[in-house]
């Protein structure tokens, strides 16, 4: 069995996960997502712990319960956190401000970069 797949993956407070033959579904505060299962793959759900094995002991369908183990964990992810990405600005005289719906960022160039934000994405700044 590989070392990825013998850890469980946990499930959050308001997750649901549905294993079919072919799908596993996650539902959770955030959406849900899905994901098509590994047919040398067994997923299996107990009192909310996702456990994953392989249904045999060759070298595919070991490699194949780590890969569906860290698909099954950022699937989970998904639908519980929001994503966040941080943007570090280094240098002398490099800003960034948010003005209405849009996002200004001097960064040493003979003009503002001004970048319009998306439906949905909060910035701060």
């Amino acid at each position: 069995m590989s070392r990825v797949a013998k850890n469980p993956v946990s499930l959050p407070d308001g997750t649901e996960v549905t294993i079919s033959d072919t799908t596993i579904v996650a539902k959770g505060p955030n959406g849900e997502l899905s994901m098509n299962k590994h047919p040398l793959v067994s997923v299996n759900q107990e009192d909310g712990i996702l456990k994953v094995a392989a249904n045999d002991d060759s070298t595919t369908a070991v490699a194949m319960s780590g890969t569906t183990r860290a698909l099954l964990s950022n699937l989970v992810a998904g639908v519980c956190k929001d994503f966040e990405k941080k943007l570090t600005i280094i240098g002398v005289g490099y800003r960034a401000q948010v003005q209405g719906k849009n996002l200004n960022l001097n960064l040493g160039f003979s003009h503002p970069v001004v970048y319009a934000i998306p439906e949905g994405i909060t910035i701060e700044a």
